[in-house]
């Protein structure tokens, strides 16, 4: 049977994307330079807001050393946050998309829970955990825990039947099933979840880091605000576009990988 390949309805595909992604950086830069020229944010602080004084800060930073602390102390509580939540979310995704009861009995209440903002938890986080890292991990996992859970399931349910049907004709049990056809099957699917839940473990973990940590790219945005030293909150806020979007480009390349339904 011949196989049919996607295809790519988007108008107008720029010839060079990394010319075109660079223009696309040249101009939000530009901007953001026009705004802080304009004194947007008024005289005394629009100078210290400009990409330039965030730059020379970030390299000062980077130089003396100051930000590396906080950085590794962030990657930390960001990567056991992801684990955690991949840990609960990919099993029990499995579950939700394999099993039709599970599915249903478990919609009402993943709906529900789903819509709570994870830093509604900060206050039950600190109670139950204390402060220190704990409540920070507790934090980053509820908030990624989602795209694991509805993405696996999304790929479950997508399944072609007829390899489930000749896998058990072949006498595996259900087990089997799972792990030799079901789970490989959904690894592109789990990788886009793991996409979404970096940008949300980065969204919480910053506001987290602000409570009863003496660490981190969070704690190191609210020192810079209390010591007025915007250029380097600005730095900070750079840092945490780059890290982002640096693990965002691993993951990216991880999935097109194993994506072959995009081949």
């Amino acid at each position: 049977m011949a196989q049919t390949k996607s295809v790519d309805r988007r108008q107008g595909r720029p010839a060079s994307p990394l010319a075109w992604g660079l223009g696309g950086v040249a101009i939000a830069l530009l901007l953001w330079q026009a705004a802080t020229s304009l004194q947007l944010l008024g005289p005394q602080f629009g100078p210290a807001f400009s990409p330039a004084s965030a730059g020379r800060a970030l390299m000062a930073l980077a130089v003396s050393g100051e930000l590396w602390p906080h950085l590794a102390a962030s990657l930390r509580r960001v990567l056991i946050g992801l684990a955690l939540a991949a840990g609960l979310g990919i099993p029990v995704g499995v579950a939700v998309g394999y099993y039709r009861t599970a599915e249903a009995a478990s919609g009402v209440v993943f709906q529900f829970l789903r819509m709570i903002s994870p830093l509604a938890w900060m206050p039950i986080a600190i109670i139950a955990f204390g402060v220190g890292n704990r409540p920070v991990y507790f934090l980053v996992a509820v908030a990624a825990v989602w795209p694991f859970i509805i993405n696996t399931a999304h790929g479950v349910s997508r399944v072609e039947p007829l390899w489930i049907k000749v896998a058990r004709n072949l006498g595996a049990g259900e087990g089997q099933v799972l792990r030799r056809v079901v789970i490989p099957s959904v690894v592109p699917d789990i990788l886009t979840g793991l996409r979404l839940a970096i940008g949300l473990a980065w969204v919480v973990l910053v506001p987290a880091e602000m409570l009863g940590v003496s660490s981190g790219l969070g704690y190191f945005i609210l020192d810079t605000r209390d010591r007025f030293r915007y250029d380097e909150l600005m730095a900070a806020i750079l840092l945490i576009g780059l890290l982002g979007y640096g693990l965002d480009g691993v993951v990216k390349a991880v999935q097109h990988r194993f994506s072959w339904t995009l081949e």
